[in-house]
């Protein structure tokens, strides 16, 4: 499990897309970050609320991640801590 950091709305001069986060989760480089597609993402409240998410593509060439969530997180959740899965191809979790 790879811990990481919302950093901000998926955003342009004039749209916002709620669904979208960009991740900070300690990638060096964009083909480091590419290897992150396709895992799931869970961002957990401090109620204990959890919203599950996946890595989409890499954003940028400083290693940030492109995140679509199944409901956009609120807006606190800016600089919280999010968790990378290590899913394999069957979906289920993969054990270390």
């Amino acid at each position: 499990m790879i811990k990481g950091i919302v950093v901000q709305f998926r955003r342009g001069r004039h749209t916002v897309h709620e669904r979208h986060f960009l991740l900070d989760i300690g990638m060096k480089n964009r083909e480091e970050a590419k290897k992150m597609s396709g895992k799931e993402v869970v961002w957990k409240s401090s109620a204990g609320k959890e919203i599950k998410g996946k890595i989409s593509n890499a954003h940028g060439n400083k290693g940030l991640v492109r995140a679509i969530f199944e409901k956009g997180l609120p807006g606190q959740a800016i600089t919280t801590d999010v968790e990378v899965l290590d899913v394999g191809t069957t979906g289920k979790e993969v054990k270390k």
